[in-house]
């Protein structure tokens, strides 16, 4: 079932070399614009202000982290070969080859993690990256790198260590924000004070 999902995704690239190259270059490129949004969300916040948006990106990241960190448990007790790898004279491969497993997907997970973990501070902006979130799940499939259900499981696990590090690690989040946010709020004040104020 898995296989056939793949091959449906997968394969309704093939014959379309605009939408493949298409799909090729997304998942180049979202998975590090991806980062520096999340990183970016701590710039939202303003110095000495509320510290929602700081929180929002130190558990995003944590979260992430934790998953990638699960993630290697899991490959390590069941090793699953890429579909490129397991089927190479039906899957349709449009990026570099990887030798990672394939269980769960990596990508999946870090992105469903940093969603899951924004949307308990933000709706509107964690629903922004569950959309993008999404997308790079699909991506995966899309190019080769990935079965739909390794996609499923990443983002399985990525919902579980948001939960886990918004509810029992917010303590260490907290301490973490205020730790940085000593090195990053009078840089950023810095910052802001010399920026051109709009005229009224």
């Amino acid at each position: 079932m898995d296989f056939r999902l793949f091959e449906f995704v997968n394969g309704s690239l093939k014959g379309h070399g605009e939408l493949a190259q298409a799909a090729a270059d997304f998942s180049s490129w979202s998975v590090p614009l991806f980062a520096v949004a999340t990183i970016g969300l701590w710039l939202l916040a303003r110095p000495y202000a509320s510290p929602r948006w700081k929180l929002a990106a130190t558990s995003a990241l944590a979260s992430a982290g934790l998953g990638l960190l699960v993630n290697q448990v899991i490959g390590r007790l069941w090793f699953r070969e890429r579909p490129f790898a397991a089927h190479p004279g039906s899957a349709l491969l449009l990026v570099h080859r990887s030798r990672d497993p394939s269980f769960p997907s990596d990508h999946a997970t870090a992105a469903f993690a940093i969603a899951f973990a924004v949307l308990a501070f933000s709706f509107r902006a964690g629903l922004g990256f569950l959309i993008a979130a999404g997308l790079i799940g699909v991506s995966r499939v899309l190019v080769g790198l990935h079965y739909p259900g390794d996609v499923v499981t990443g983002a399985a696990v990525g919902l579980a260590c948001a939960v886990v590090v918004t509810t029992l690690g917010r303590p260490w989040i907290e301490r973490a924000v205020v730790l940085l946010s000593r090195a990053s709020d009078p840089a950023l004040a810095a910052v802001t004070e010399r920026l051109p104020r709009p005229r009224r």
